[in-house]
């Protein structure tokens, strides 16, 4: 009975230990999950937003890896991201938090907003304007934004918030993205601290690339741990939704 018991706990062990194997190796190579702690991707990404990200879109570098383990070199099997990918990558000023953004310049191009106008290499970007973004705002009425519908040179349409067209960062000099380097921004342009920001995040080498941001698994508004309010909080209707 002794060694009966000993087997099925040493066969219980084994389980799951390739359990965890496999589940480290899937979150490393294929999909990691993430959530939306933040505004700044708006409308595209709301508050409590949770979703998986593609880890061998980009290829792989040391971030693609557990606590950033320095087991790669640079970066292997890279694919270019294409113009309008919304990316999971690591903050260049520290190398450690993750940001999610919309890759808006690719490298060697000219990045530059006039009035919340992107122009990309001097040529202007379509920005139209569409229906306000409505959502509650807790006191029991509603916030109202003007949502404008953005398309970028390749053919890539997303929406983005424009609480006003002239705040500082709404017009700015040229940006030049260096070689190997990505220009993001977020979709909420007045509420976002992206590569506008050069001593806050700046261009994003090639490097601190994660993966490519995919579809929502889940959502929920307010604290996912508490289940309790589910019955009000979730947003099923974003559940498994493509993320353009």
């Amino acid at each position: 009975m002794s060694q009966r018991k000993s087997s099925s706990s040493g066969e219980t062990i084994k389980t799951v230990l390739f359990a965890v194997l496999i589940a480290l190796g899937v979150r490393t190579a294929a999909y990691e999950p993430f959530n939306i702690p933040s505004g700044s991707m708006i409308p595209t990404l709301l508050v409590g937003d949770y979703l998986f990200v593609s880890k061998f879109s980009y290829g792989y570098s040391r971030y693609s890896l557990p606590f950033s383990m320095p087991l790669i070199p640079g970066r292997i099997f890279f694919t270019e991201p294409d113009r309008g990918d919304v990316m999971v990558f690591k903050l260049p000023t520290d190398n450690s938090t993750d940001y999610i953004k919309r890759i808006i310049g690719l490298p060697g191009d000219t990045v530059q907003l006039k009035k919340s106008v992107v122009h990309i290499n001097g040529k202007p970007v379509q920005h139209v304007r569409v229906e306000d973004f409505v959502s509650p705002n807790g006191f029991g009425n509603f916030n109202r934004v003007p949502r404008y519908l953005e398309t970028l040179p390749n053919g890539r349409k997303h929406y983005t918030l424009e609480y006003t067209l002239d705040t500082a960062y709404d017009s700015t000099a040229v940006y030049t993205v260096p070689e190997g380097h990505y220009f993001a921004m977020g979709d909420n342009r007045d509420r976002s601290k992206d590569s506008r920001f050069l001593d806050d995040v700046g261009f994003i080498p090639r490097n601190n690339l994660i993966g490519r941001a995919e579809f929502l698994f889940f959502s929920v508004d307010g604290a996912a741990w508490k289940f309790w309010e589910w019955l009000k909080t979730l947003r099923t209707e974003r559940f498994f939704q493509g993320i353009e």
